[in-house]
């Protein structure tokens, strides 16, 4: 199993604090680094980092990340960062063979939930999403959310940040297979803009679109001071594999 990480996006919300938003330390550990490392921890034997935005950046210090993670380290440069991520997890996927670990720059979670996500796979999903059904935490930020519509088996119905029905949030971790990046291709050939969550609706139609309730684990999206003032009080306690 390989993880795919996507590192492009500008990082509006965090410029004050650093340019690039994968490389923004976290209790002195870049994002990027937690990222890849919590990966390794679950089993991942390679990342593949999306880059974009301030790529030259970012690539330099992947080869100090692999050494530190104990596994290589690929960048895949994408031209034009501003187009939805779902361009960044088809370019990723590109380079990975099999199921992968999907993960999001700026989000970081106790070792449990890649661990447990990554012995999902099976014949019945093309994806798996890290669920949590906590929506009203003080953790998660209403407004920039991904909302997730269970049916009774746990599948997808609907997803997307603008639905008005949902029992759960997305955490940005998924166990995917080769049905993602064909399903976001396809959403962009039948109009669509072309995010992750355009794929995983085409997938969730099909039946296809897993989840994985993580139950009271912790997670943060670092997505602005906010959340980044959390992490710093946060993680170094969460996160104790990597902090020590």
């Amino acid at each position: 199993m390989e993880a795919l990480i996507i590192a492009a996006g500008y990082g509006s919300r965090l410029r004050g604090i650093s340019e690039s938003k994968p490389l923004t330390p976290v209790a002195g550990v870049p994002l990027l680094e937690l990222g890849i490392r919590q990966a390794a921890a679950a089993g991942a034997r390679r990342a593949v980092v999306v880059t974009g935005h301030q790529a030259a950046a970012v690539e330099a210090v992947l080869p100090a990340l692999a050494d530190r993670a104990g596994i290589p380290v690929a960048a895949q440069r994408i031209d034009d960062w501003s187009k939805p991520n779902g361009f960044s997890v088809m370019a990723g996927a590109a380079r990975i063979d099999g199921d992968y670990l999907l993960m999001m720059a700026d989000h970081i979670f106790s070792a449990a939930i890649l661990q447990r996500l990554a012995g999902q796979g099976g014949p019945t999903r093309g994806v798996t999403l890290a669920i949590d059904r906590r929506v009203t935490s003080p953790l998660i930020d209403p407004d920039d959310a991904t909302w997730v519509s269970t049916d009774d088996a746990g599948f997808i119905r609907a997803i997307g940040k603008t639905i008005l029905q949902y029992d759960a949030v997305d955490c940005g971790a998924f166990l995917a297979t080769a049905e993602l990046a064909a399903a976001i291709a396809a959403a962009v050939q039948a109009g669509k803009p072309g995010s992750l969550s355009d794929g995983m609706q085409r997938l969730a139609d099909q039946g296809r679109a897993a989840t994985m309730d993580i139950g009271e684990a912790w997670w943060l999206d670092v997505d602005d001071p906010r959340a980044h003032a959390l992490a710093e009080a946060q993680a170094p306690v969460q996160l104790r594999e990597i902090y020590g």
